[in-house]
């Protein structure tokens, strides 16, 4: 007689055959490069020739590197443009195009909005990048432009090309770019959400907010933690926004370690250094991935 749980170990093995080909995937296009590149950040190298062992120099050069820093610290904005923010507004529209647009215009409506919003996600990142370049161009931008035609021309301004204000332009392309995927999420979510919640509610007097507030963010907290988590990855890689827009310029200002990491692997030819930053960086995201999920176990379990 086959006890319990021999039975449901046994069934356990029997999904290996089909997770074996993802595995050695996985292996062959992440693991044994992102091994390689571990192995390369302990050296001395330009990319040719043979590397040279220095063991932790590039670490000890990181620990000092001001500018290495700096980018990080960017990086933390680049969060709130490319994570929070979007997470936040994508939440808020989900729940008034569901609760409010699909019920009293219909699903039609509800959708084409949805549609519009999410369009710059359909977009790729160079061509969007490309086309807000041109937008806040200081000359003939369209920005300057329409602030000169209602009579703003004073605020006119190199938007990407003044160190006060480029980081915080790139923020305001990213927000735009990603809001679309958290409305979609968001509103995927809300399908599994009992109507007559919404509707005892409101017969009841409860505001948009409050409903909003004790119904919608409760029940797809399961749905907010899986978008903060892909955004917040997203944004410790950002690079080609970096790079259509402003090339980390002016003067370091919008630089992110995915872009330095890149500059001094290609520009630089310091394989080595370039290493060590992508492995930090690398070890960051798995960090904050396993801190996410085991707050959202801890969210799920507290929810049973």
């Amino acid at each position: 007689m086959t006890t319990p749980g021999r039975g449901r170990s046994r069934e356990q093995w029997g999904y290996l055959p089909y997770l074996l080909p993802g595995l050695l995937l996985f292996t062959a296009v992440i693991g044994v490069p992102f091994l390689m590149n571990i192995g390369t950040s302990f050296t001395e190298w330009t990319g040719v020739g043979t590397p040279e062992w220095i063991g932790l120099g590039n670490y000890r050069e990181l620990v000092k590197d001001g500018e290495f820093w700096a980018s990080f610290r960017h990086n933390v904005l680049i969060i709130v443009g490319m994570a929070i923010v979007p997470t936040l507004i994508g939440l808020v529209l989900a729940a008034a195009l569901t609760d409010l647009v699909d019920r009293h215009f219909g699903p039609r409506t509800a959708s084409v909005l949805r549609a519009c919003v999410y369009l710059p996600q359909v977009l790729p990142v160079v061509i969007a990048g490309v086309v807000w370049s041109w937008l806040l161009a200081p000359e003939n931008g369209a920005v300057n432009a329409l602030l000169d035609a209602v009579g703003l021309g004073s605020l006119a301004h190199d938007w990407l090309g003044d160190p006060a204000t480029a980081l915080w332009s790139v923020v305001g392309v990213m927000v735009w770019m990603q809001v679309g995927f958290p409305l979609v999420i968001f509103m995927s979510g809300l399908q599994r959400v009992d109507p007559s919640l919404y509707e005892a509610a409101e017969i009841d007097g409860a505001s948009w907010w409050r409903r909003f507030r004790h119904i919608t963010i409760p029940q797809i907290r399961p749905e907010i933690f899986v978008v903060l988590l892909w955004t917040t990855i997203a944004a410790l890689k950002a690079f080609p926004q970096i790079f259509v827009l402003t090339k980390g310029g002016p003067g370091g200002a919008t630089n992110v370690p995915s872009y330095y990491s890149w500059v001094s692997f290609f520009e630089k030819s310091d394989v080595g250094y370039g290493s060590a930053i992508a492995t930090v960086l690398t070890l960051v995201i798995v960090a904050l991935t396993v801190v996410f999920l085991r707050l959202q176990g801890r969210e799920l379990g507290e929810g049973r």
